[in-house]
């Protein structure tokens, strides 16, 4: 290989111009992912208020039902792998290689742990709502259908996927939402003191 055929290296051996540019937006890019991460609820505002701006551009244009469609089954399977644990008890039920959820009631508490966290949920989730709005602006993915078909069936996969994750669930016992840490109660303070 001679001096500039790696990537992003100009024939001088420096990064190129273009190089640096996008290595520089994708630093810009991360530290404002990084500065968002504490502010839960503004994010989630955030993406909802695209959300509902995107739904009222469908609305108003009356079509992309196929761009909406692929984007419900997108956030479902996104909404799925957060409810999901991380190690799936039903895999580990016949092999000891790694920790499972507790399964009655004596065993150790172990903290719920999921398969898709609740940040890189955020993140797909408004990447997929952006991804579908850029589509919007293109007449290629105004495909025409009937669309009660397709909400009909997006309901009927909701369900039928949604029991079955709870019917894991219950079956495994256990519950993605908690709030907080555990919290145990001593024994209750009477108020005497021990004199040697």
């Amino acid at each position: 290989m001679s001096e500039g055929d790696s990537i992003g290296e100009s024939v001088h051996g420096k990064p190129s111009v273009v190089y640096r540019f996008f290595s520089r937006l994708g630093q810009i890019y991360q530290s404002w992912l990084d500065k968002s991460t504490p502010y839960t609820a503004v994010r989630w505002i955030v993406t909802l208020g695209l959300s509902f701006i995107y739904m009222i551009r469908v609305y108003l244009l009356q079509g992309w039902y196929i761009v909406t469609y692929a984007l419900g089954i997108y956030h479902l399977n996104l909404f799925i792998a957060f409810l999901s644990p991380k190690v799936d008890p039903s895999l580990m039920e016949d092999s000891d290689d790694g920790p499972s959820l507790p399964t009655r009631q004596n065993e150790e508490f172990r903290p719920f742990i999921r398969r898709l966290p609740e940040f890189k949920f955020w993140h797909s989730a408004t990447k997929g709502i952006l991804f579908a709005m850029a589509c919007t602006f293109f007449e290629a993915f105004n495909v025409p259908v009937f669309w009660p078909i397709l909400v009909m069936y997006f309901i009927m996969l909701f369900c039928i996927t949604m029991k079955r994750q709870i019917k894991h669930m219950i079956k495994y016992r256990y519950i993605p939402f908690t709030h907080g840490k555990r919290k145990y109660k001593g024994k209750e303070d009477v108020g005497k003191t021990f004199a040697s």
